[in-house]
């Protein structure tokens, strides 16, 4: 079967161009996404976060930068230099912005699929050819002619079927997921924004979706507060009020020091992980003493808040919770670095009432108030921030009833995330077997493959 392949150079089977430099003048609140670098995750995956759009009126102008599904898009330069995005009908109609090469497959010759696998295994090799001063960078020359394995376009289809297969899952996890913590969020904003079950009985309506018992905890009428009209019997306090317990974070080792320190994963500001991932991002193995471990080990219901590192475009005080579905997942314990803080609540009901409070506040950009430092260096500053930032306190018992009907979508999500970091692992390994002609298709398919 492989003597059948050749090696040929990327420029013979695909076409390459670059994106165009979009000005932000020339963007509006919608229209055709945009897509830049920042859109491409380390995945490859392609989010809308951050999107800009250009008025449809003036598409035209820019046929030639039109994306297309199956397309294949290499970042050439900046910080995220080398990093490879797959474009999917999701996320079309799009336009390539600049800093980015479009790689696509010449039909009749490369399999556009196939020749997202090829590249982004070959490219890795390559990288050594970045150049510049400033801001790193590669020249398009010199990937033109870097060559890739080609076999018949039946053998790429079927390998491009079955990583692709094992990839439509991962992203069908992750569509997934993004429902659930929709979800979660909308039931958050009903409850402990917008006091919907609160305005239904006033009205004399039966609150939506809502069962009689849960109904019942809620008040028919409101108050008058600090923050303006809130459920009878709530109370508007503030974040230390709820916390047992706040300490900074150890970054620990990379390595065993002595016999005393134990391994664990290591939440990095910088790297905050998101619900939808599962929770789990860059985690690194660090190692620390017992005595630190026991005081910053995360249990279910803690919250990791990020207090330093946040890049100038996005406000530090990123949350993260320690859910028990996410713990057990892991293997080993969680902390984060010396970049978070620690917080315990005084009840667990109210842990992941926080973590949306926290979660809409950092996304609205209410946090950015509380930051200070350079502009290179973002600080939030929390024991302020704790100690002013008026909350709306839920009844306990309403706390609690949000915890028990949001925590099957924190499970979901876990076993979701759990399951494409498995199939994550599985395409990775049978990727350079596939792509080198060790491993056939076939004998995928008839189950020979340990």
């Amino acid at each position: 079967m492989a003597g059948e392949w050749s090696q040929q150079p990327l420029e013979e089977v695909a076409e390459l161009s670059g994106g165009f430099a979009f000005k932000s003048d020339d963007y509006s609140p919608n229209g055709r996404f945009v897509l830049r670098t920042l859109n491409i995750k380390d995945d490859g995956s392609i989010h809308r976060d951050d999107a800009v759009f250009l008025p449809e009126e003036k598409c035209h102008l820019f046929e030639r930068f039109e994306l297309q599904e199956h397309d294949t898009l290499f970042v050439m330069v900046g910080a995220t230099l080398g990093k490879v995005g797959y474009v999917r009908r999701e996320v079309l109609p799009a336009l390539l912005n600049q800093n980015m090469w479009l790689i696509r497959g010449r039909d009749g010759l490369c399999d556009k699929r196939y020749l997202q696998y090829a590249f982004r295994h070959t490219v890795v090799k390559n990288l050594g050819w970045a150049s510049g001063s400033a801001r790193d960078f590669v020249r398009r020359d010199d990937y033109r002619t870097m060559e890739i394995p080609v076999p018949p376009l039946a053998e790429q289809k079927a390998i491009a079927a079955v990583l692709g297969g094992l990839d439509d899952k991962i992203e069908l996890n992750r569509r997934m997921n993004a429902t659930l913590e929709a979800m979660a969020r909308a039931l958050f904003q009903s409850w402990f924004v917008d006091f919907d079950p609160v305005r239904a009985k006033l009205d004399g309506r039966k609150p939506e979706g809502l069962d009689e018992a849960t109904a019942a905890l809620f008040s028919s009428s409101f108050q008058d507060s600090a923050v303006g009209q809130i459920p009878n019997g709530w109370k508007v306090g503030v974040l230390d009020e709820l916390t047992k317990f706040v300490i900074g974070g150890d970054w620990g080792a990379t390595g065993p020091t002595d016999d005393e320190t134990v391994s664990c994963y290591c939440i990095r500001g910088a790297d905050i992980p998101s619900l939808q991932s599962g929770g789990v991002g860059k985690m690194p193995t660090r190692f620390l003493k017992p005595s630190s471990l026991e005081k910053r080990q995360l249990a279910d219901g803690d919250l990791a808040i990020e207090i330093s590192g946040g890049s100038p475009t996005q406000c530090t005080g990123r949350p993260v919770l320690a859910s028990e579905a996410l713990l057990q997942n892991l293997g080993q314990p969680l902390v984060a670095s010396n970049f978070c803080r620690i917080v315990k609540l005084k009840s667990p009901a109210f842990s992941k009432f926080v973590y949306f409070w926290l979660l809409r506040l950092y996304d609205s950009g209410e946090l950015f108030q509380f930051e200070t430092g350079t502009t290179g260096i973002k600080n939030f500053a929390f024991v302020i921030f704790s100690e002013r930032y008026p909350l709306v306190v839920p009844d306990l018992r309403v706390a609690e009833a949000f915890d028990r009907t949001v925590s099957p979508f924190f499970a979901r999500i876990q076993a979701n995330s759990q399951e494409s970091r498995t199939l994550a692992t599985l395409r990775d390994t049978l990727l350079p077997k596939l792509l080198s002609g060790e491993l056939s298709v076939d004998k995928i398919k008839e189950g020979l493959v340990a």
